[in-house]
């Protein structure tokens, strides 16, 4: 009696790891909730590398404009020059373990749930070190002499974090400062958690079409104020973050106290993102362990890079 051929359904043409197409589909799918899940990478500015820790970000100033006197020879202004330096993260890793047995007992697709909570962890991370470096930058002294610094806009006193027509007027008090040190309307965002956001969306001022609003109340959402786009994530700290409490592996880069931030203005400008390794997938069976061992991974830092581009909003 003779054997059946069997086609390996996850070999590449017939030949090779028998899970090699399973890997890639396992990766698609960290990369999709990764993407659907991650609101800060794409507003900051991004530079990748193909080695080394840091990347080099130039700074210059400005250069005025002056009136020429008939037969005064020209010879150029100084211009103030500068440089931020971002420094790479260590490896940050999500990984899963998936038993055959367990596999095999379960009537729904576990891979599709290990994919999406992968990429949903190493988007959380991503999103939390960027908005603290968002914040930490509203709070920095620009590099450039001359040049303005972040800005820190005080909830007005007497005024409830959750009131929502106090939190708008903070809104227009940032997009101010923001047009006062020369920042681009285009690319400005305003990230706030939940308890903000749905203050917002239930201001009549905020979301009334008829008073230039933008927004539903029925669907709870604020889309602008003040030419801002906002965003809601439960990213934006909150709390105070020590040198003893930040994420090992950041050099505390991103340690500060947070306790009191309800807001976080800035435009696509104002942090910077270096990627060293960029989010990639690593997977083996473990003929050991009779289990498949499945490593989403990246490295990249963030940083500071225009201060005059930020604001924090903050309470009492």
């Amino acid at each position: 009696m003779s054997n059946a051929t069997v086609t390996r359904i996850g070999q590449v043409n017939g030949a090779g790891d028998v899970d090699a197409l399973f890997l890639k589909v396992f990766a698609g799918e960290v990369l999709t909730a990764f993407d659907t899940a991650n609101l800060a990478l794409s507003r900051t500015q991004v530079r990748s590398i193909t080695n080394g820790k840091s990347a080099q970000f130039p700074r210059t100033g400005l250069v005025g404009a002056r009136y020429h006197t008939p037969g005064t020879e020209i010879l150029g202004q100084t211009m103030n020059h500068g440089e931020v330096v971002i420094t790479i993260d260590d490896l940050l890793i999500s990984d899963a373990f998936i038993a055959n047995i367990d596999e095999a007992k379960n009537h729904y697709d576990v891979r599709s749930i290990y994919s999406t909570e992968v990429g949903r962890s190493l988007a959380k991370q991503m999103d939390k070190h960027i908005f603290q470096a968002g914040v930490l930058t509203a709070r920095a002294a620009n590099v450039i002499t001359g040049l303005p610094g972040g800005s820190v806009i005080t909830q007005a006193s007497g005024a409830q974090a959750t009131d929502g027509s106090a939190l708008a007027a903070n809104l227009f008090a940032a997009a101010q400062k923001l047009d006062e040190n020369n920042i681009p309307e285009d690319g400005r965002f305003a990230v706030f958690r939940p308890a903000q956001y749905y203050a917002l969306a239930q201001s009549t001022t905020v979301i009334n079409k008829d008073w230039g609003g933008a927004g539903a109340y029925a669907d709870g959402k604020v889309l602008r104020v003040a030419g801002i786009e906002i965003v809601k994530s439960n990213n934006l700290p909150n709390a105070l973050v020590s040198n003893g409490t930040v994420a090992a592996g950041t050099g505390n880069r991103y340690a500060g106290d947070f306790s009191k931030v309800l807001g976080l203005v800035m435009h696509s400008s104002a942090v910077g993102t270096v990627k060293l390794m960029d989010l990639g997938m690593e997977g083996a069976y473990d003929i050991r362990r009779q289990g498949h061992l499945l490593v989403a991974k990246y490295a990249v830092g963030h940083g500071g890079l225009r201060p005059e581009a930020a604001v924090e909003i903050r309470g009492f």
